[in-house]
C-alpha cells in the first residue's frame, strides 16, 4: 500500500488520539512552545498541517493569515470542519504552492520523520519564508528516539541503561502504533537537518530537549523510568539570507 494511502486510511486515529485535547504531549508540550514562539507572528504557514490544531492555535494568538497545508484529504476534510480561522490546501512539503518570501514563520511539527527526502522541503521552506522569518521546527528525537532504542537492563550490576540505536544510519521502518495501524518512520541523523538548513540560509538560534510532561509519564511505571530521557526535539531557525 502507497504511504499517501496509509495515511489517508489511518487519518482517524490521529485525529482521535493526538489533537482536540487528547494527548498529553501535543497538549501540555508541543502547542505551549508553539504558541510561545509565534506570539508576534502575523503569516503563518503550518505544513502538514493534518486536521489544523496549529493552525487554529496561530490564529488564535493573533496571527492574520494562517495557511494548513497537508497531503491528506482524511485529514485536510476535518480542518475544515473544525474552522478556527485558518485556510487550508492540499500539498506536499517538497513543492509548496506559494509565492517567494509569503510568510514570516512556518511551523513543521511531528512531520519530517514521514518525509522520504527532507532537502528539497527545507528549501521550500526556506524559499516561503521571509528574510528574517521564523521556522519551527518539532522532531521525534533522532538520537535519544533512533530505531531501537530503548532500556537495558544489567542484573549484574542491578542497574538499567538507555540504549541508543544506530544513530548514523538512514532508516525507514513501518512501525505499528496501534492495533492495526501502521505507518513508515523515516530516521536520519539531525546534522543532515541542520545542515540542510545552513544550505538554504536557515540560522538555528534556539534548540529545546523537554523532558516528557507529567501527563505523559504518569500513563505507566516504565515511562516514569524514561522521564530524563526526551522525546521531542525543538529547533527554531531563522532565514537570514
Amino acid at each position: 500500500m502507497d504511504d499517501r494511502d496509509l495515511w489517508e486510511r489511518h487519518a482517524g486515529w490521529w485525529q482521535d488520539g493526538f489533537t482536540d485535547g487528547a494527548d498529553a504531549e501535543y497538549e501540555d508540550q508541543i502547542m505551549p512552545l508553539a504558541s510561545e514562539w509565534l506570539t508576534d507572528a502575523r503569516s503563518v504557514l503550518d505544513v502538514g498541517t493534518g486536521e489544523g490544531q496549529i493552525a487554529r492555535l496561530a490564529v488564535r494568538d493573533g496571527a492574520t493569515l494562517v495557511v494548513g497545508v497537508d497531503p491528506t484529504v482524511a485529514q485536510l476534510a476535518v480542518a475544515q470542519e473544525r474552522g478556527g480561522g485558518a485556510c487550508y490546501a492540499r500539498a506536499n512539503a517538497g513543492a509548496l504552492p506559494f509565492p517567494d518570501a509569503s510568510f514570516d514563520a512556518v511551523v513543521v511539527c511531528l512531520v519530517f520523520e514521514h518525509i522520504a527526502d527532507h532537502a528539497p522541503a527545507i528549501r521550500e521552506i526556506a524559499r516561503v519564508l521571509q528574510p528574517g522569518g521564523r521556522f519551527l521546527f518539532f522532531l521525534n528525537h533522532p538520537l535519544l528516539q533512533a530505531p531501537n532504542s530503548g532500556w537495558v537492563i544489567d542484573h549484574v550490576l542491578e542497574e538499567q541503561y538507555w540504549r541508543i540505536g544506530p544513530y548514523l544510519v538512514e532508516d525507514v521502518t513501518m512501525e505499528e502504533l496501534a492495533p492495526g495501524v501502521v505507518l513508515p518512520f523515516v530516521h536520519r541523523p539531525l546534522s543532515q537537518y541542520v545542515n540542510a538548513m545552513a544550505a538554504h540560509g536557515l540560522l538555528v538560534e534556539r534548540m529545546e530537549e523537554p523532558m516528557p510532561p507529567e501527563r505523559f509519564l504518569a500513563r505507566a511505571p516504565e515511562y516514569r523510568d524514561a522521564a530524563t530521557i526526551p522525546r521531542l526535539l525543538f529547533l527554531v531557525a531563522r532565514r537570514v539570507v
